[in-house]
């Protein structure tokens, strides 16, 4: 059976950001996963997760000004300094709500050895400092229908970004989604990447809402993500199409 995640960053959008902890208690969630937690205070984060009886089991590192259009800062020459400030924020932020897994979003930028120079530095620097205090780190690729120039498109790039940062405590996010849009193929790619994986999420295609409404046949990769052994979470990043808990019939035989 699946460990569904609630992405509460997107989940039950009528309510505040707070309360989305305990709605998804409530929906039957067990675990929760957030974009991005800085605009709250780590301890009352703490504090909602542990009265709604939900845990913690990913979120995002600083995305450096969203205001400027940015989506992580990871392979931006001259930031260096910045992002690795990002990351003991996100320490402080993981550790109150003791969530085990940060994702790294590259950033935007163009597919350049100067750029992939950067990314591999930073990822190195996080992926060591995130070990020291027992927190794994992810990276995903992500599509370029939804992020156009995001630096990280596909999961064969993913990989060999990996290879070249050489460090065990960094493992792919694989997002169904993104993946769908810029390759397919999906249960075959899982299958051969499964010992990278260190998170799964999902959405459908196209409109990004809950699985059903789309292409993508999650019955039969539900079944297949369980025969081959993964055990760690799914979380279910979607824009709801309408009321998040009438879209979650997709979902009642994996909920307690």
């Amino acid at each position: 059976m699946p460990k569904l995640a609630a992405n509460v960053s997107m989940l039950f959008p009528h309510l505040e950001f707070l309360d989305r902890f305990a709605a998804a208690r409530a929906a039957g969630f067990r675990y929760v996963e957030y974009q991005f937690p800085y605009a709250h205070p780590p301890e009352e984060l703490a504090r909602r997760a542990r009265d709604a009886g939900v845990q913690v089991v990913l979120h995002n590192l600083p995305p450096g000004d969203p205001q400027q259009g940015e989506r992580g800062i990871a392979c931006l020459p001259g930031r260096e300094a910045e992002f690795r400030d990002s990351v003991e924020r996100a320490i402080v932020h993981a550790k109150a709500v003791s969530c085990p897994r940060l994702n790294c979003l590259a950033g935007l930028g163009p597919a350049d050895e100067a750029h992939r120079r950067v990314l591999v530095a930073n990822l190195r620097h996080a992926a060591r400092r995130l070990g020291e205090v027992g927190i794994e780190l992810v990276t995903e690729a992500i599509s370029t229908a939804a992020v156009p120039g995001f630096f990280l498109t596909g999961s064969a790039q993913a990989v060999d970004l990996m290879n070249e940062v050489g460090e065990p405590n960094l493992r792919l996010q694989y997002d169904l989604f993104h993946m769908q849009l810029m390759e397919g193929n999906l249960a075959l790619t899982i299958e051969r990447l499964l010992p990278r994986i260190g998170h799964l999420q999902i959405a459908d295609v196209p409109g990004r809402n809950e699985p059903g409404t789309g292409e993508i046949n999650f019955e039969f990769l539900f079944a297949h993500i369980d025969r081959l052994g993964y055990a760690g979470w799914i979380g279910c990043e979607y824009n709801p199409l309408g009321d998040t808990r009438e879209g979650l019939k997709w979902a009642r035989r994996y909920l307690s």
